[in-house]
């Protein structure tokens, strides 16, 4: 445990700050498989647009790397576009 006051402050930040994190990530990661277990091309696509907000916004708060968020954005868009009706 730290002693130092801004040591136990950063601890108590750092705490916060994983606990958004890992909210975050798991609703992310629901909505991935959401477009990748979507029967049908409408159904993928709502799904899509809702996980390419999250990635995005992701992307931006460095939860995920931005390359990673716009790479994972195209191969959900490719796989969206590929279900049948």
């Amino acid at each position: 445990m730290p002693r130092i006051k801004s040591a136990k402050k950063a601890m108590r930040k750092s705490r916060s700050a994983q606990e958004r994190n890992r909210t975050r990530r798991s609703q992310l990661r629901t909505a991935l498989k959401k477009v990748r277990a979507a029967g049908s091309a409408a159904e993928a696509q709502t799904a899509f647009v809702e996980a390419a907000k999250l990635l995005d916004r992701a992307g931006r708060k460095n939860l995920v790397h931005r390359n990673a968020a716009n790479r994972t954005k195209s191969r959900l868009a490719k796989l969206a576009a590929g279900k049948k009706q």
